[in-house]
């Protein structure tokens, strides 16, 4: 039996994480594994954009030691597989619920996709967080069609302040899956133990990897008074 001192983990879906999570993650794992930033290039002309930030920014001590490991990179536009992989999740009622109950229900996953703080911008208007946030989780959003493809169609143009809330839900979705399309890859490709304190993310990747029979060891780290 492989001792708990001597396994690999990769944190998902995000680049950094709590400062208690962290603690926890090396408590339990000899090396703590994080990707760079996600900036996902959807057409040659649009995106999402990415800060250069890193956890071992304040970490430069466990870099040196090895027991924080950075520089996954996951930017750019996403090949042939990883958009048949988006495009699976997407089209899976099952992962479309989940990923729906949690944009509803979960405020730190909305904060991970929206920032709901400030005015935002859907199309040709700005709407103020809270009544974006209402118009995003509306019940028939979770069961209009979605594809890479389709989003990309979106981008291309002027919207529509419907189509707005369309293409905003719809970017939720595919950043969302690719996130985790990438963790499995990375997880597969470096032998690391899938980890998150993000309970709706967990559920997701269990998602994909029971539909999709990929086998890999991911874990739920609740947070809690934090």
């Amino acid at each position: 039996m492989t001792s708990q001192g001597s396994r690999h983990a990769l944190y998902y879906p995000f680049h950094l994480c709590h400062e208690q999570t962290l603690q926890k993650l090396l408590a339990d794992y000899s090396s703590l594994h994080f990707r760079d930033y996600m900036a996902l290039q959807l057409t040659a002309m649009s995106g999402t954009t990415a800060y250069m930030d890193r956890m071992g920014n304040a970490h430069p001590e466990l870099v040196a030691s090895g027991r924080l490991v950075q520089g996954y990179s996951v930017s750019g536009p996403l090949d042939g597989e990883a958009i048949a992989a988006v495009n699976r999740d997407l089209a899976d009622e099952t992962w479309r619920s989940e990923f729906h109950a949690s944009l509803l229900n979960d405020r730190r996953f909305q904060r991970g996709l929206f920032n709901l703080t400030h005015g935002v911008q859907i199309g040709p208007a700005t709407a103020p967080g809270p009544a974006a946030l209402l118009r995003l989780v509306e019940a028939s959003r979770q069961h209009r069609p979605f594809s890479l493809q389709e989003l990309q169609r979106l981008s291309g143009r002027q919207l529509s302040l419907e189509e707005g809330y369309d293409y905003e839900y719809g970017l939720a979705l595919v950043k969302t899956s690719a996130a985790l399309v990438y963790t499995i890859r990375l997880s597969l490709i470096h032998g690391l133990i899938a980890v998150t304190d993000s309970e709706g993310h967990f559920r997701l990747l269990e998602r994909t990897c029971v539909r999709d029979r990929i086998s890999i060891n991911n874990r739920w780290i609740p947070r809690e008074m934090y």
